[in-house]
Formats: C-alpha cells, sequence, structure tokens
C-alpha cells in the first residue's frame, strides 16, 4: 500500500532528492531527529500500528508533528516542511507541496476535534461503565505515551504520573456532570427519589 494520497486533489512535488547535496539541506533539517528511532521502519508498518490504534494516518502524524516544531513568529514552514519530507521523516520517502502540508495538518485537527467529540459524547452518555472508562483511559494514554516516546519526547516518571492524574481527575469531574445533567431533573415529584439508577455505578 503507498502512502495515504493527499485529499482534495493535492499531490506530491514530483522532483528527487537522490542528488540533494548536504549543503543544500537546511541546519535544522540535517539536525532534525524526531523519528530517528523508527528510520528503518516502512511507512505501511507505521500506518498499520496507528490505524490499529487511531483515527490518523502515518502522514497525518508525521507532517502535524513537523508543523508544531517548524512553527515560526510568522507561521509554519510549510515549504521547508514539504520540500524536505524524506529527510525530515525516515518514512516519507516523497516531497510534498506547501499544499499537500497544510492539507495534512488540517486532516489531522479535523480528526483530533471528531475523536474528541466522539469521546467525551461515549463518556457522558452512560453506554461505558466507569471501570470501563478507567480502561479506556490506560489504553489510550499507553498510545499516546509511546507515540511521544517514539518522537523522542522524553517524560520523567514525575510528569508521566501528573499527567495520569490531571487526566483521571478531568474524566471524573466529565463523568460527574454527565451523571448530574442525565438525571438532575429525574426525580419522583411525590417522594424526591431518582426514577432511574445511575448506569455508571
Amino acid at each position: 500500500m503507498a502512502e495515504d494520497p493527499p485529499e482534495n486533489g493535492l499531490e506530491e512535488v514530483n522532483f528527487s532528492h537522490e542528488n540533494a547535496s548536504d549543503s543544500s539541506i537546511p541546519e535544522d533539517v540535517r539536525t532534525y531527529d524526531r523519528f530517528s528511532k523508527i528510520d528503518r521502519a516502512s511507512y505501511d508498518r507505521v500506518n498499520k500500528f496507528l490505524r490499529d490504534r487511531t483515527y490518523i494516518t502515518a502522514r497525518e502524524w508525521a507532517i502535524a508533528r513537523l508543523c508544531s516544531d517548524f512553527r515560526t513568529a510568522t507561521g509554519i514552514e510549510m515549504t521547508k516542511i514539504g520540500t524536505h519530507l524524506p529527510e525530515l521523516v525516515p518514512f516519507m520517502t516523497k516531497p510534498y507541496s506547501p499544499q499537500a502540508v497544510n492539507q495534512a495538518r488540517h486532516a489531522f485537527e479535523a480528526k483530533i476535534k471528531k475523536s474528541g467529540a466522539t469521546f467525551l459524547y461515549g463518556a457522558m452518555s452512560g453506554f461505558i461503565t466507569a471501570n470501563q472508562l478507567d480502561d479506556l483511559m490506560y489504553e489510550s494514554t499507553e498510545v499516546a505515551k509511546f507515540l511521544l516516546e517514539v518522537e523522542s519526547i522524553g517524560l520523567s516518571l514525575n510528569d508521566e504520573l501528573d499527567a495520569e492524574d490531571r487526566i483521571s481527575s478531568i474524566m471524573r469531574d466529565v463523568r460527574r456532570a454527565a451523571i448530574k445533567l442525565r438525571y438532575e431533573d429525574n426525580h419522583c415529584p411525590e417522594c424526591g427519589q431518582p426514577l432511574h439508577e445511575d448506569p455508571l455505578e
């Protein structure tokens, strides 16, 4: 399977860097090593890992990270990212146009928003129990930590535990607010007792 093509008719740039000299590559590109831990992985392998665990593709993941790392005071260096994509990300084999880079970044952001809405609806709706929510948070956190490690973003044990505690606290607040939202007006008018038991308990 080839790299996911940019949507909306945006094509990859058709030129090769095979004969490019090191002197033509900017210093920040030559020293960039965010994905060095998977420098021998193929696009298909990275893409399958992400597809099995997330809604994003390898292309969207790599370009979203590059857009974050190559952001300046005046904006994102789309041209530099696209031109030097094969040097920046080992599993990306072709340069992209600035428009294709921008499209992949927007696709990533759109999927984050939709995934967040889907997750919060599942957490707030009562479709999953408190224990299932804990398991889901644990599994999601493990995948996120792995991706950060692949990107060479190290977290100390204290930072990791602090992040997990804050996420768990937020989700408990979401759960309590959802229960209140669903049941605050659902009481017997005579005795004041809830008409239904909380399905999350």
